[in-house]
Formats: C-alpha cells, structure tokens, sequence
C-alpha cells in the first residue's frame, strides 16, 4: 500500500534538516572569505592602476603617482611622484631618484623671463654647477599643445641645445599634470627635492623679479644658495620665495 505523502510540516522539517549542512557559516571562515574577497578587489585595483599607467606614459602623458593634482606641496612636505616621457622619448620618474638632490625647473621659450636666463647663459650655468655635484636637474614644460609658443619635442630640444642648457632631462608636461601637482604658476619655477623626496625649496630662480638680463648679476641665486647650505648640512635661509615671470599657459 502505498505511504501517504508528508504533510508540510515534515517536509519543511526535512528540509531545514537537510540545508543544516551549510548554515550557519563558521565565524573564522566568514573572515577568511572576507578577506580573500577583499585581497581579489585589490589585486584589481592596482592591475587597473598599472594599466592606466602604461598607457598614459604610452601617450606622452604625465603620470603622478598617488598624490591630488591640484593640492601642491608645501615646503617639508613630500614631493608629489610622477611619471614623464622627456623630448627624447625616454620615460623619467622622480622617485627612481631617490637618494639625490632633485631640481625642478618649468620652463617655456615663449616666456621673456625664460629667455632673461637662458641668453644671459644664467639658466644653463646653475645646471651645470649643480649637476656637477650629482644633482639631477629636469626642466618641465607644462605648455599646453594649443598655446601659440608651444613647442614640440624636437623644436625644443633644439632651442635648449642652441642656448646651451645641461639639465638632465627637458620633461614634457603638456597635460599640466606635474605642474599643477607643483603648484607652478609662473616660469621660471624652481621646485628642489632633497634625497628622501622631500620639498626643501620653492619659488624664483633668483631675488630680482625682472626680464632684464643685466640684472642677474647683481642678483642672488636662490637655487644655488639652497643646494649649497643643503650639501653643508644646514637648513635653507630662504627655503619659499615668489617665483616670477609669465603664466605658465595650462591646459583649460
């Protein structure tokens, strides 16, 4: 004869019984499942972040590396990492210099106060003198492409050439990245980093506000004057000044 079928009851109690397997989950393997699922999602992230990178640096593009654009560093700060493609086509990033003295300098041709220290032959002499002491000196052009003195990569590698420059690299920063991340304003702009990647100095180049190239003379060189009481172990006598000159012409 046949069996009458469960009423619902036993049937619910059969399968409650039957899912008691599974539930409830253990508290140290709730954890381990979190965690794992949190370790995946990071592995993600920093993938995405290595692939935007490369292909930013692919472009041209500058690349800063964990840091606000737009929040620029106070002295005894830490400089704002980046990644940039120079006129040569050879990628540079700031923190594979660690461990040296690090001048930045913004720079644009079209700019009359530029051309006050490159032809009085002033821009290319304080390259060399801190270059020679091991400092690595990267002139950055934050010039946007639609600027009507933008220069390409070649044409400047050309002028730096004809003006004798010797920095270690002419850094191309069309996007403004690097430059708004500095909080460049002006070109001339000096930004030095000491060997632990801190800010130590930001401002002018030297203490006359002027394109006259008659007056560098009298004046004092401000980046000279820092690397040299930071090589002697002192503490910089005018670590922020106001850098002078024309607009650096961002990208809007």
């Amino acid at each position: 004869m046949a069996q009458p079928p469960p009423s619902q009851t036993e049937s619910s109690k059969a399968g409650e019984s039957r899912g008691s397997t599974n539930l409830p989950s253990s508290p140290s393997r709730t954890r381990r499942v979190a965690q794992s699922a949190r370790n995946a999602r990071a592995a993600l992230d920093r993938a995405s972040r290595r692939a935007v990178m490369a292909a930013a640096v692919a472009l041209g593009a500058t690349f800063l590396m964990g840091t606000n654009a737009f929040a620029a560093p106070s002295v005894g700060q830490q400089a704002p990492d980046f990644i940039a493609v120079d006129t040569q086509g050879q990628q540079h990033k700031l923190s594979d210099f660690a461990g040296k003295f690090v001048v930045l300098e913004w720079t644009n041709p079209g700019c009359p106060f530029v051309r006050k220290h490159y032809g009085s032959g002033n821009m290319a002499a304080t390259q060399r003198s801190a270059t020679s002491k091991g400092v690595v000196w990267l002139s950055i052009n934050s010039t946007e492409r639609a600027a009507n003195d933008y220069l390409k990569p070649a044409a400047l590698d050309n002028w730096m050439k004809k003006h004798g420059a010797a920095p270690s690299a002419v850094l191309m920063d069309e996007d403004g990245a690097i430059g708004q991340a500095y909080g460049a304003r002006t070109t001339p702009h000096i930004s030095i980093v000491d060997p632990t990647g801190m800010l130590i100095y930001a401002g002018a180049i030297d203490s006359i506000a002027s394109s006259r190239p008659d007056d560098v003379k009298t004046a004092t060189n401000y980046v000279n004057q820092a690397l040299s009481e930071a090589f002697g172990g002192k503490p910089i006598s005018a670590a922020t000044t106001r850098a002078y000159g024309n607009s650096v012409r961002y990208k809007v």
